[in-house]
Parts: C-alpha cells; sequence; structure tokens
C-alpha cells in the first residue's frame, strides 16, 4: 500500500509540475529535482523529469517541447539517463558541483549520470547550466568557457541548427542512437553514423550490420543541398569540413514550424513537422522503404526507382539470377577474361555501391585508365569537385569496385555515372532499334493466337507443378548423405496435417522465425508433434529443407531432435518433429521471470547433452556433420529438460579426413570455404564470419559461446548488458583471469550451485570460445572435462577484442577516436 501510495503521489507531483516556477538556468546554488523544470528563454523547450508512459514508474531526464501539448505523449528530444532509469522518485536531484560538472543522484545518494568537463578551464568560479531555444542545454564556466553540452551527446534526434560532429581523423565519432521501443527510451537496435571504412557515406546499422546506406557525399569543405514540401518552407542540409572535423547541420526558413529529425526505433529516418491544425507531427520527408534497403536486389543488381513500381534490374550486359527471387541478383552473359579488350557501359543517375576503392588526385582518364588496365576492376566512378564549393587540395573523386557491386539504386535525384566492364561492347543503333520492333512483333503475335497461348500455358503450368513435385519426391528418396539409393524417406499427407493443425490455426502456433511458423498438432489423434511450415519467402529454401530431411532421418541420438515425417504438397514444404513441451532453451534462459526454473544442476544436465550431442555428430555418427547454427534457441527441452539439438538446414558434412568445408549444391564438397555466410552472428567462429571457413571447430566455438550464456544468463548479443565489454566471452575472460568467475554467474542459480563445478565449466567455454581454431579442444575432449573433474584444462588465450578494448582512449580526452570495435562489416543472411 506505501508503494502504491508513494507511485501515485510521484506522478501527482510530476502532472503539478507546469506550474511550478521554472527558469533557464541552473547553478550550484540550486538543484533540480521531480517537479521541477527548465524552461527555454523563449519558452521552446523544457529540461525536467518524465515516466515514459503513464503507468511507467520510471524516471528520466530529458528535454521536451514545452510549446507543444503533451497528449498523446510528450515529444522527448534528449535523454540523459537512457540507459539508467530512476525507480524511486523521492531525494531524486541534478545539481551542478564544484568541479563544474552536473551530476543525477538517485534516492540514496548515487551517480545515475553525469557530465564530463571537456575543458582544462579553470572551474573555480563556478559554472552554470542553460537549456537554450535551439534545445541544447549548455554547462559552461562564468567566464563563458563551454565545457559540456547536450548536442555532443544525441539520442534520436537531431534539431535545426544543431551541429552534428560525425568523424575526427577519419574516425567515427557522433551516432544517432533509436528508442528501444515506442515507450522505452533506452539504447535500441537501430543507429546512424559514418561509414568506418570510407569516411565518405553514411549508414543506419541494424545491431553491426547495415541497414541502409546514404548516397557517397562530396569529401569537401562545405556541400549541401536545398529541400521544400508543404510542411516545410525551405530547409537546408550541409556537410561540412573543419580541419580533421566532418560536421552535418540543417536549418530551416524562418517562420517554418517545428522541424525535428528522427532514428525511430523501426529503423526509419525521417523529417517530422508540426501541425498546427492537427496538433501532431506530420511527414515531410521519408526514406523510400524497398530501394533504401541495404543489398536489396543482390550483387549487380539495382533498384529502379525511375519504375513504376519500383523493381530490381541489371545493368546491360547482366541478367537475373533467380526471375522468382530478385534479392540474389544478377550475373554476367559474358564471362570477363582478363587480356581480352572490356567495354564500359554508362549508366547515368546512380546511387553508386558500396565496398569502394578511392584513388586520389586523379582526372577522369587516369580514372578510367586506372580501371581499364587492371583486370579485376568492375567499375568505375569520377566526380570533379572543383565546382561543389571550399577548398581542398584533392578535387577529384575517384572510386573503383574490385568486387560485386553491390546497394546500387537509379533514380532522377542522383547525378552520378557509374561505368560498368562488360566483356563486349553494348548493342546501340540498330542494334536498339532491334530491341524495340522485337517486343512488338512479339506482342502482335501473342494478341493473334491470344486463345490459344493461354490454353496452353494453363495446361503447361499444371503439367508444371505435377513434374516438379514428381522430381522433388524422387529428388528426395534417391540419395541420402552417404549416397545409397532409394533410402525411404516417412512421408505425410498434406490433409493429415490440415486436420492435425486445425488448418493451421493461430491457437495451435508454437511460434514462428525466418523460416517460417511451427505448430503443435495431433497426428491419428494419439501422436503429438510439433509441425515447421517453410514460409514461400523463407529464407530456408528447397536446398536447406532436403538437407534438413536427408540428415535428420539418419541421425538417432537421444540428443538430436527426432524427425518423423515431411510433407511437399504444390509450393508447400513441411516438417513434422516429436513434440517437446519445454519449448527452447533460451525461453528460459534469457527472461527474468523463467530464470529460476532452471537450476544449476538441470543447467549442468543441459550442457552435458549438447556436447554428447555435437560429439555424436563430428565423431560417432557414419559422416563428421557440422551444425553451423548452433544456440540456446535451437537446443529444445523435452518433459525431463533433457536436451535436444534441432534445426540441421544449415548443416554441411565432411568427406574423408579434409579439415574445412564449402557450402555448395552438393551435400558433400570437399573444399575450405564458403561465399555464403549462414548462421547467427555472435555464435559463429572468426574464420568464418571473416573468411568462410568453417570446421568442427566452428561448431566448438558456438558451443563455447552458448555455455558462457547458460552459466551467466547474458545473450552473447547484447555486449550493453555488461558495462565497459564488447561482448561476453571479454566479460568472461577478464573475470577469469582476475579470479572473479563467481562474478559471471546467474543470479538465479548462484546461491545452490558448486562454485568449482562453474568455474570449470566456465573455464571450458573460454577454451572453446578461443579465436584460434587450432586451440579448440575436440569435442571428445570437452566431454571428457566436463564428466571427470581430474582432466588438467590448459589455459585459454585472450580474446582479440581484449587488446582493441585496451587500445580505447579513456573518457573525457582531448582525442576523440573511438574504439575500433564499434561494428563489423561481415555480412550474414539472417535464418
Amino acid at each position: 500500500m506505501c508503494k502504491a501510495n508513494l507511485h501515485v503521489f510521484s506522478l501527482l507531483f510530476l502532472i503539478l509540475s507546469s506550474f511550478c516556477e521554472s527558469n533557464n538556468q541552473l547553478t550550484q546554488a540550486n538543484s533540480l529535482s521531480p517537479g521541477d523544470m527548465l524552461i527555454s528563454e523563449g519558452g521552446v523547450f523544457a529540461l525536467g523529469f518524465f515516466p515514459p508512459t503513464n503507468s511507467s514508474k520510471s524516471l528520466y531526464l530529458g528535454i521536451w517541447y514545452h510549446n507543444i501539448p503533451d497528449y498523446p505523449e510528450r515529444t522527448v528530444v534528449w535523454v540523459a539517463n537512457r540507459d539508467s532509469p530512476i525507480s524511486n522518485h523521492l531525494s531524486v536531484k541534478l545539481t551542478v558541483t564544484n568541479s563544474s560538472e552536473m551530476v543525477l543522484f538517485d534516492s540514496e545518494g548515487r551517480s545515475v549520470w553525469m557530465t564530463a568537463n571537456t575543458t582544462t578551464a579553470g572551474g573555480a568560479d563556478g559554472a552554470v547550466a542553460v537549456l537554450l531555444d535551439s534545445g541544447n542545454f549548455v554547462l559552461r564556466l562564468l567566464n563563458g568557457t563551454v565545457v559540456w553540452q547536450s548536442i555532443d551527446h544525441l539520442t534520436d534526434t537531431i534539431l535545426p541548427n544543431t551541429r552534428v560532429l560525425l568523424s575526427y581523423k577519419a574516425q567515427v565519432v557522433g551516432r544517432l542512437v533509436a528508442w528501444k521501443g515506442p515507450d522505452d527510451p533506452s539504447t535500441g537496435d537501430f543507429s546512424l553514423s559514418m561509414d568506418p571504412s570510407s569516411n565518405i557515406q553514411l549508414f543506419i546499422w541494424n545491431g553491426r550490420l547495415p541497414y541502409k546506406r546514404s548516397l557517397v557525399v562530396n569529401e569537401v569543405s562545405v556541400s549541401g543541398g536545398t529541400y521544400q514540401s508543404n510542411t516545410t518552407s525551405v530547409m537546408s542540409q550541409y556537410v561540412y569540413y573543419r580541419g580533421d572535423e566532418l560536421y552535418y547541420t540543417y536549418t530551416v526558413s524562418d517562420g517554418s514550424p517545428y522541424t525535428r529529425i528522427l532514428l525511430d526505433y523501426r529503423g526509419n529516418l525521417s523529417l517530422l513537422s508540426w501541425n498546427n491544425t492537427s496538433l501532431s507531427w506530420t511527414l515531410a520527408s521519408d526514406t523510400p522503404s524497398y530501394c533504401f534497403l541495404y543489398a536489396s536486389c543482390g550483387p549487380f543488381g539495382y533498384c529502379d526507382a525511375t519504375a513504376v513500381p519500383t523493381t530490381c534490374r541489371c545493368p546491360d550486359g547482366f541478367e537475373l539470377v533467380d526471375s522468382l527471387d530478385l534479392s540474389r541478383g544478377c550475373q554476367r552473359k559474358e564471362v570477363l577474361r582478363c587480356g581480352k579488350e572490356n567495354y564500359f557501359v554508362t549508366m547515368p543517375n546512380m546511387k553508386v555501391p558500396d565496398k569502394f576503392l578511392r584513388i586520389r588526385n586523379t582526372s577522369f582518364d587516369q580514372c578510367a585508365e586506372e580501371c581499364s588496365r587492371n583486370c579485376s576492376c568492375m567499375a568505375y566512378a569520377y566526380a570533379n569537385l572543383s565546382s561543389a564549393g571550399g577548398t581542398m587540395g584533392d578535387i577529384s573523386r575517384c572510386l573503383v569496385w574490385t568486387g560485386d557491386l553491390i546497394d546500387m539504386e537509379k533514380a532522377s535525384f542522383y547525378t552520378e555515372n557509374l561505368y560498368i566492364r562488360l566483356a563486349e561492347r553494348p548493342v546501340q543503333k540498330n542494334g536498339e532499334l532491334l530491341k524495340i520492333l522485337l517486343p512488338i512483333i512479339a506482342c502482335l503475335l501473342l494478341l493473334a493466337f491470344v486463345a490459344l497461348v493461354w490454353k496452353c500455358k494453363r495446361r503447361g503450368k499444371q503439367q508444371k507443378k505435377k513434374v516438379q513435385k514428381k522430381m522433388m519426391l524422387e529428388y528426395l528418396r534417391s540419395t541420402d548423405e552417404a549416397g545409397n539409393k532409394n533410402i525411404e524417406f516417412p512421408f505425410v499427407s498434406f490433409d493429415d496435417i490440415v486436420a492435425a493443425t486445425d488448418n493451421f490455426s493461430d491457437t495451435n502456433m508454437l511460434g514462428k522465425g525466418g523460416f517460417g511458423k511451427v505448430y503443435k498438432g495431433m497426428l491419428d489423434g494419439t501422436t503429438e508433434v510439433a509441425i515447421k511450415r517453410l514460409s514461400k519467402d523463407s529464407g530456408q529454401g528447397t536446398e536447406e529443407f532436403r538437407n534438413e530431411v536427408v540428415l535428420i532421418a539418419k541421425l538417432q541420438h537421444k540428443n538430436l531432435v527426432k524427425l518423423l515425417g515431411c510433407c511437399i504438397h504444390e509450393d508447400e514444404k513441411m516438417l513434422v518433429y516429436e513434440y517437446l513441451p519445454n519449448k527452447s532453451l533460451d525461453y528460459f534462459l534469457f527472461d527474468s521471470a523463467r530464470k529460476s526454473m532452471v537450476q544449476w544442476p538441470t543447467k549442468f544436465k543441459i550442457i552435458q547433452g549438447v556436447a554428447r550431442g555435437i560429439m555424436y555428430l563430428h565423431q560417432d555418427s557414419r559422416l563428421t556433420i557440422i551444425h553451423r547454427d548452433l544456440k540456446a534457441s535451437n537446443i529444445l527441452l523435452d518433459k525431463e529438460m533433457s536436451p535436444k539439438i534441432s534445426d540441421f538446414g544449415m548443416a554441411r558434412i565432411f568427406c574423408g579426413d579434409q579439415h574445412q568445408l564449402k557450402l555448395a549444391h552438393q551435400l558433400c564438397a570437399p573444399v575450405s570455404s564458403t561465399n555464403r555466410i549462414v548462421g547467427t552472428y555472435g555464435y559463429m567462429s572468426p574464420e568464418y564470419a571473416m573468411e568462410g571457413a568453417f570446421s568442427v571447430k566452428s561448431d566448438t566455438y558456438s558451443f563455447g559461446v552458448l555455455l558462457l550464456e547458460i552459466v551467466s544468463g547474458l545473450k552473447i548479443s547484447s555486449p550493453y548488458l555488461i558495462m565497459d565489454f564488447p561482448n561476453l566471452i571479454v566479460y568472461a575472460w577478464n573475470l577469469w583471469k582476475d579470479g572473479k568467475t563467481e562474478e559471471l554467474v546467474d543470479p538465479s542459480v548462484k546461491e545452490d550451485c558448486p562454485f568449482d563445478e562453474v568455474s570449470r565449466c566456465i573455464h571450458i567455454g573460454l577454451l572453446c570460445a578461443q579465436d584460434s581454431p587450432n586451440c579448440r579442444p575436440l569435442m571428445s575432449t570437452i566431454v571428457l572435462m566436463l564428466e571427470s573433474k581430474s582432466t588438467p584444462l590448459p589455459t585459454p588465450q585472450h580474446p582479440l577484442y581484449f587488446a582493441r578494448r585496451d587500445a580505447e582512449p579513456a573518457r573525457g580526452s582531448d582525442d576523440r577516436v573511438p574504439s575500433m570495435n564499434d561494428m563489423s562489416l561481415t555480412v550474414v543472411e539472417g535464418r
């Protein structure tokens, strides 16, 4: 009852805050508490404490529009303690200290958030914090020296006239980070920053992966553009250099309504304008939904925004890899040959591809010659920057590409020409006329015989479906992983599956993912099963389906999920598994409400079971099998909480004694690497994620990550949960090195677990997750280590990320070069 009254009192206190007298300054003589506000001199912005929703008990310190109604929600433009909310509202205060810093204290007097003094000027005379009408919250000394300002620490919003520092000495500095959700100000998945590899293009990142990419900017002193809309009179954008610093800013014309740029929690970057008539924010500009997605048209394909509707196309001299799946990109009609004279086709109005190499101080002819004489050069683009404004020594921008052309777009507002190398001269003049006449003649013929063609086409489609179904059935029956013929597979009829799932009722759905949906069913009214229904646009296609059926049907182990049957019906592909009532390991591992349901003895049993299952795949089955996608969500639990490894769609087989394997169309391929990286980021070994090379040691690495997750209850993919460490592996290694491994143990099981056993598991996890595959033990050795406490354990090597982390400059330093482990450009195919 006391807590409820306290919560009501706090909310009432916040509601009455609008009646409190406030000014725009905070000094050492006063402090800011819940219910108080600083209001900018013109009344445009307010700074104070707010809950994200009316029902929230958490408080955040932030800045919002004061002249805009709070209903239905307050428009917050900056948050100080976004990842450190305050739950107890009593005695909370923001103060200016004697050392010229601002500190936010919680109810227990602990520092929740503070500024860092970035100047060497003395602060003996004191400092004052001022909220400006621009939305900038500035801490400055009494002599006017600015020691900290909020625009240097943006969250998800850029306001007009805000000067955003994008990079310093070609290193990424400024970053816009979205909210976690519409009512959750904490750090989200999406961020906006410069490309660390080139420093002349902006990316929206989803975690560490590229999600959207802007056009390549001109690297000059000043470059800009003007935009006009119905809601915003004139908006001018500028990207400019000042010494080693690259800035972005934008302005709006006088009399324009309030305007802001927002990166929302869904990854959309939008220009929003306040509408006084509807009392809401309206969309003045948005990024295109299809063309703007990174590499949406695949290698050598480009997104044509000039077409209606927008679609993927191939450049001249190229053709689609798959006309049904445009995301697979394009391929050359004729292969390039070094030594033979090649030609370049000009593509105007293009956004140039990603992954380029810049050649400085060149003319257009020199740029073209550089690409022509290099057999590996696929394309080039050139821009003369002398007319772009500003003064720089190099007024040229020559870009060349030596690999696949990725993320191209054609639109009328682009001014770049892209020159792509072809094996033969493009058809021109008479050839162009012929290209126009031939479709016309073909259309006339089709119109003349429309009835016959329609009838034949319909009959052909029906026949094609029958042939495809027959070929698929024969394909699955014909060959198993060892090359044996006439293997019988358990097939289940489509009608039986429809009856078992009540026509795929939502009430029977167990879950869904990138592959499709999983339903619970009752076959023959007696057998509970789980039915995996692959969606038509799933990334798991025919090859993965065939792979999973062929592999699992012949694998027999108590720690591997059992395949009961499969079904192929027209475009439908389904797999029928044994039903496991306790879902997957991540269901318990990462949920705070369910963690305590799985105590350490059960966790240790799961660790041992998974290890035995992987050892069976690597060593005890007839052929060595590499799973390639081991993670907590692929470990299912039966009613006894025994683990069963599932999802073999990405698995591959070793042939003979080879130590590495390549992803190919055959089940068994004795080569060393793959160009198609599949799996889940964080669980992939370094050699696989960076080079495409994989082996049984790749599964060992994934097992090490999984083992550390089980012990700690933390996700490898959520490094923000671990302060000052880039990921779980580095965090665990540091604790192990310092003899503090007990701090890694999940608090929900910490009291009742034997410390020596847990410490040994952490040690084994670090051995498995070493960067070098040669240092990782075999799974048979790991099983022995887990089952025998007398087996000695070698010393694990420290992770490479550890060295990078040590090289990061200290907080508050004038050197603004960021940590080099901010992101990775490894492209991973989602499952």
